[in-house]
């Protein structure tokens, strides 16, 4: 018989043929998210992992763990301290002796403290960006067009005198956005000027999730076209595709770009090429050499071009992670990213691009609510439960919970991770997803309005809310193999090492980055 304990195989994670002594540290800066996974794939390796603190992030968030960090026991807890010699000294002692071999971002608000940290303590980093601080939207999309390629027109301020000549000028509608922000959060496509006033000014006025207060604020033509994911791993300088994504966004609830779901691409389609050689241009634009990175572009008319380079893992609380292994073979990026800064023989192994055909069909799909209220049961999990392509449900949603309309990645009700080897099936068990959510996923204490999901045209997209539950709820259905194998014997050893660790990687509900 197998026994794993959730402490020895987090989430998401998987041993590591050669465990290494506990004599080594790897530090995660903010691990929450796929920061998360990143520590948790690192302590399941047999490194201690030190928990590093950037003054930017917010007590919320800071307090939101990942599924698949809970549990998860840090060697010690450090918070930035005014220098960065102050910081890099504070981890060092924590280390109590033992060797300092990486210093990893977690999530977004850490990317800036890590690159400095990183440097400081003398192991694998990025280093100081000439051209500013490569968190910054503004930043990336000025070294993106200094290097030749296409960039986003643009005006950055803090005040409106600063972007109001832009605004004149630009054609309807605008993106008016924080310069540093996560998973859609404050992002908003104003239709007039009067619009991009007001949500200027409320983004400037607002306290941003990501832990930046009273930062800038964007106002960028609105990019026409089909938005992508590119996910690299990176070692010195050598740009390794982990996966490809189209994102399935849609205006709903009165905000313009909700969330459905990412869908797979084929690392060999002719629009995947063209993504790919234009993200390995960023990343050296951005001097990205090492770690995980997360590109989303766009693709327009007259090509790709930069919507924002994350320059840490992809987000979603790693809700995607199963399906990415499931898709191929066995890697997904946390594992990749560790693997960029202490194992250079693993991180060879890799190839430089996912499997093309994938491993098996899936995809991920973001739960949308159409109604709000206190749920009192939840009859459409439990249909979801019995679907053939089902794999996993990701939720904090529970009787008693509080659901909001969905308008972004914060009020999303859930992630379900469905595949199948059989293609059909697995779009006609999406389509009864989608009617699903239309006809409600669940009851509710209270009276709920019919009209209460139709979008009007006053609506306006919130800013600044909280999810109002932790995610506590995952469930992982465990397929049995077929006589030929296929998705379903891929399937079992992912759902069984999931579920014997506590589950998937935790994602909507609790705290999550796209």
């Amino acid at each position: 018989a197998l026994c794993f304990k959730q402490t020895d195989l987090p989430a998401g994670c998987s041993p590591h043929p050669a465990a290494m002594p506990q004599q080594q540290v790897v530090v995660v800066v903010d691990p929450v998210s796929t920061g998360g996974c990143v520590a948790a794939e690192a302590k399941a390796r047999g490194y201690e992992v030190i928990s590093a603190w950037c003054d930017e992030i917010t007590v919320d968030m800071r307090n939101t763990v990942s599924q698949a960090a809970r549990g998860l026991k840090y060697l010690a807890s450090i918070d930035e301290k005014s220098t960065i010699a102050e910081s890099a000294a504070a981890v060092k002692a924590a280390a109590c002796g033992r060797t300092i071999v990486a210093c990893i971002v977690g999530s977004e608000s850490g990317i800036t403290f890590a690159d400095k940290l990183s440097l400081e303590l003398g192991v694998r980093s990025n280093g100081i960006f000439s051209g500013g601080d490569r968190r910054n939207k503004s930043v990336q999309q000025k070294a993106v067009k200094a290097a030749g390629l296409r960039a986003v027109r643009e005006a950055l301020g803090r005040t409106w005198a600063e972007v109001a000549h832009f605004v004149d000028t630009e054609p309807m509608p605008v993106v008016v956005k924080p310069v540093e922000s996560c998973g859609s959060d404050g992002v908003k496509l104003c239709k007039t000027k009067e619009e991009t006033r007001a949500h200027f000014q409320l983004l400037m006025e607002g306290q941003r999730r990501a832990g930046a207060q009273g930062a800038a604020v964007l106002v960028q033509e609105f990019l026409k076209g089909k938005e992508y994911v590119v996910d690299h791993v990176s070692r010195d300088g050598v740009h390794k595709v982990v996966m490809v994504w189209v994102y399935d966004k849609r205006p709903t609830n009165g905000a313009a770009f909700v969330y459905y779901g990412m869908i797979p691409v084929d690392v060999n389609s002719p629009e995947a090429q063209v993504l790919i050689k234009y993200t390995d241009g960023v990343l050296n634009a951005l001097k990205l050499d090492n770690g995980p990175t997360h590109g989303e572009v766009m693709m327009t008319s007259d090509g790709p071009c930069l919507v924002e380079m994350n320059c840490r893992s992809h987000g979603w609380d790693g809700a995607w992670v199963p399906l990415a292994k499931l898709l191929t073979g066995g890697y997904a990026q946390p594992g990749v990213a560790l693997d960029s800064h202490v194992d250079a023989a693993a991180f060879d192994k890799i190839p430089m691009k996912c499997p093309s055909p994938f491993k098996a069909a899936g995809q991920n799909v973001m739960l949308v609510s159409f109604f709000s209220g206190t749920v009192r049961t939840t009859p459409g999990y439990d249909k979801m439960r019995k679907m053939s392509s089902f794999v996993a449900l990701q939720t904090g949603v529970t009787v008693g919970s509080k659901v909001e309309l969905t308008i972004d990645l914060f009020t999303a009700v859930g992630v379900l991770v469905l595949a199948s080897k059989d293609k059909k099936q697995l779009e006609a068990d999406l389509a009864e997803v989608r009617k699903m959510e239309k006809d409600g996923l669940f009851t509710y204490d209270e009276d709920v309005d019919p009209a209460q999901f139709e979008q009007t045209r006053d609506m306006v997209m919130p800013v600044g809310r909280r999810r109002t539950e932790s995610l506590d709820n995952i469930v992982v259905r465990a397929a049995g193999p077929t006589p030929t194998g296929g998705v379903s014997a891929i399937l079992l050893p992912v759902a069984i090492a999931a579920f014997a660790a506590g589950a998937l990687v935790g994602l909507m509900a609790g705290r999550r980055m796209k």
